[in-house]
């Protein structure tokens, strides 16, 4: 018998759960009435962090643990997973090691691949995991580990969507393909940040016009976030975009090929046996060997 690998409750426990909590831990700064009385980052952030990690580590290991007592086919899975994070993290450290323009960096593409092939769950995972492991090696941990986690999860978990939409247009395999993954990429390395500053951004002050004060209306406050953005983040974040677009175009069509085989070899859904047909004669053998009802 065939059976799906991710388990369908603990996919959607894994990726509402995260998804709400780390918008909660990007929004509260903005709910708290005390917050002008301590505006600094590192005393608030670096209080609430290691809540955070553990949160968001037993998250993933949770959806980790699921996966692969489900079945042989969902070992060989998490194995692939850790494969990726493994890859992503030596590219990480090719980063750090030789860093590149701005923002520019080789670990999200193969985030955004994954996601689009296995899933929603399987892509917050290596989105998530590939930041904690990549930390670890490059001695990046810090109080912005955690919202880091979190946001790379949102890469990877994102990508799910794009699966149904090329299958309906009929783009799987084709250019088309490629051009709506670039499209996400070049998308998701300026999300990445604008999600990212607000680790900092209402704990700093700074020039009226472009930091945030308890009190501002909604509106007010995206104006001066948006001017924020424009002017210390755009640049650096375009660089991201640019590296999107040109891991996924050089590379992109190969991987996905790697791992659609790896997919169709391990991957499976349950499909139940159609109903068997009963002939007039196996009815009336069953049945005394009598046409009508019995005497």
């Amino acid at each position: 018998m065939m059976r799906k690998p991710l388990n369908r409750f603990s996919g959607i426990l894994v990726v509402t759960f995260s998804t709400l909590l780390g918008l909660y831990s990007f929004i509260y700064p903005f709910l708290n009435p005390n917050l002008q009385q301590n505006p600094s980052p590192a005393g608030i952030r670096t209080s609430e962090s290691p809540l955070m990690f553990i949160l968001i580590l037993g998250i993933s290991l949770l959806g980790l643990l699921s996966e692969a007592q489900q079945s042989a086919s969902s070992a060989r899975l998490v194995a692939l997973a850790g494969v990726l994070i493994a890859a992503n993290s030596v590219l990480r450290f090719i980063e750090v090691a030789i860093p590149g323009p701005g923002g520019f960096s080789p670990i999200f593409f193969l985030i955004i691949l994954s996601g689009y092939i296995f899933g929603a769950q399987f892509g917050f995972l290596i989105g998530a995991l590939t930041l904690f492991v990549s930390a670890l090696i490059t001695g990046g941990m810090g109080p912005w580990l955690p919202s880091q986690m979190f946001t790379a999860g949102w890469v990877g978990m994102s990508a799910g969507i794009l699966a149904p939409l090329n299958k309906k247009l009929n783009w799987e395999e084709k250019k088309g393909e490629i051009i709506v993954l670039s499209l996400w990429g070049a998308l998701w390395g300026l999300l990445y940040g604008a999600i990212m500053n607000l680790w900092s951004w209402p704990f700093i002050s700074g020039p009226a016009d472009q930091y945030w004060q308890p009190g501002l209306t909604w509106q007010m406050t995206l104006k001066r976030y948006g001017v924020f953005y424009l002017a210390t983040s755009l640049i650096w974040d375009l660089s991201r975009s640019l590296g999107n677009v040109i891991f996924i175009g050089l590379f992109g069509k190969a991987i996905l090929k790697v791992l659609r085989r790896f997919k169709q070899r391990f991957v499976f859904t349950v499909e139940p046996d159609p109903p068997a047909l009963v002939s007039s004669a196996q009815f009336s053998m069953w049945n005394g060997g009598t046409h009508g009802p019995a005497a």
